[in-house]
């Protein structure tokens, strides 16, 4: 009896300790595998997931990561990323990037901040959690987060640069390297809260090259065009299982007939890109679009720019289906609050014109695969604000266009497995 004894002790305190082991940890566990979560395919003109057609309702929050390294802002991530979800919202777009400024995840060429590193794991991780899918963009065309401008800096401090010219970004030789370094470093980054590679991890949507790219020092686009192509090329050797996209503004170049009867203007078709031929190349997953008439056509009044909306976004889902055979994402769109006499209404109006061609083109299985308004904030995060960012459930009106969107694509083909029963909820009201 006492032998007995002696042997039951141990396995009680053992047992207690897999289950403080359990309480302390295999929750986090649980939420990383109780949701099967795979990836995100191309067929044609449409995404695929588990056997189904998938069209995409996202939003951009970009200052997630930035956010996230503090550790009192993870309830804020974590607040935005619910929040997402709750409108039934699928893909958030955000930056994996940060070059040598504030909370710099690369400090310099290929020395990274492990702590800014943690903020993306659990940016991802979060995501995961919540049921929502993450589009990473990888470099600023802008100076914003250091972009191009920085990687030409960094050249020219180490005497290795060929010109102190940003747009020696997409050519020079040693910037190149670092670029390629740094996509590297990115995708076969072991997330340190999931334990899973980046280039594994479903909860990826998929890789955008560079937000916004322009290389006016070339306007032929040879330039740009030879970097998206060495470029994709060596991302797709290091992760072939997620999506890639170049990160377009939609402009028509020099040689396409387009540029005269799209273009929101001429200066458009002289910036080096050329939206057809960058994203024919077989290594670009989709085509993404922006859409910006507050900026791109400042004079026009507003009736101009929602016309403009319209005809930008039919004529690239027409690329899609005639020219490229791919499925088309508008990954930014917004209207300033900044234009004399703005309202609310009338940026409803703007969502309801994306909305709505999305809606018919997920309706219709056609190429409009997708729409991102930019930005969502939250509470708490107004730092990042600019001219077109709003807290959504703030403006009933617009609040509803949202969730209405969700769910007229859920009908159709964007619902996710584990988004079911909530969206049964959302979209019976």
């Amino acid at each position: 009896m006492v032998a007995g004894n002696n042997l039951f002790f141990p396995v009680i305190v053992l047992a207690s300790c897999v289950a403080i082991l359990f309480i302390a940890f295999g929750g986090l566990w649980s939420e990383h595998t109780q949701k099967k979560v795979s990836f995100v395919k191309r067929n044609g003109t449409h995404f695929i997931v588990d056997g189904g057609v998938f069209y995409v309702n996202g939003w951009n929050s970009y200052w997630l990561m930035d956010h996230a390294v503090n550790d009192h802002g993870k309830h804020t991530i974590k607040a935005m990323l619910q929040a997402g979800a709750k409108m039934g919202l699928t893909v958030c777009r955000t930056w994996a990037f940060n070059d040598g400024d504030y909370n710099a995840l690369q400090i310099s060429p290929g020395q990274f901040d492990e702590k800014v590193f943690r903020a993306l794991d659990y940016v991802i991780a979060e995501a995961r959690r919540q049921g929502v899918r993450l589009l990473l963009a990888l470099v600023n065309n802008l100076e914003a987060y250091g972009g191009k401008t920085q990687y030409v800096k960094w050249a020219w401090e180490e005497g290795l640069g060929l010109t102190s010219s940003n747009d020696s970004f997409f050519y020079d030789p040693s910037i190149r390297r670092y670029f390629k370094d740094y996509i590297k470093t990115v995708l076969t980054r072991k997330n340190t809260i999931t334990g899973v590679e980046y280039r594994d991890d479903p909860t990826i949507f998929g890789w955008e090259l560079i937000n916004e790219p322009r290389c006016a020092t070339d306007a032929s686009g040879n330039t740009l065009q030879d970097w998206i192509e060495e470029m994709s090329t060596f991302l797709k050797t290091i992760d072939s299982k997620h999506l890639l996209t170049v990160g377009l503004e939609g402009f028509y170049g020099p040689k396409s007939p387009k540029r005269f009867t799209e273009n929101p203007e001429l200066w458009a078709s002289e910036l080096g890109t050329d939206f057809i031929r960058n994203s024919m190349i077989p290594t670009i997953d989709f085509a993404s679009v922006h859409i910006y008439p507050d900026h791109w056509t400042p004079l026009k009044d507003l009736e101009y720019k929602l016309n403009f909306v319209s005809t930008w976004m039919q004529s690239h889902i027409e690329d899609g289906e005639k020219e490229l055979m791919k499925p088309i994402m508008f990954t930014e769109f917004g209207l300033s609050s900044e234009n004399q006499g703005f309202n609310p209404a009338q940026r409803d109006r703007f969502y309801k014109i994306v909305f709505d061609i999305i809606y018919n083109s997920a309706k219709n299985k056609g190429p409009g695969a997708g729409s991102f308004p930019w930005q969502f904030l939250v509470r708490g995060t107004e730092e990042y604000n600019d001219e077109f960012g709003i807290v959504p459930w703030e403006i009933p009106s617009t609040y509803k266009l949202i969730t209405k969107q969700s769910c007229g694509v859920a009908r159709t083909r964007g619902v996710m497995l584990w988004q079911t029963e909530h969206l049964k909820q959302l979209c019976s009201h």
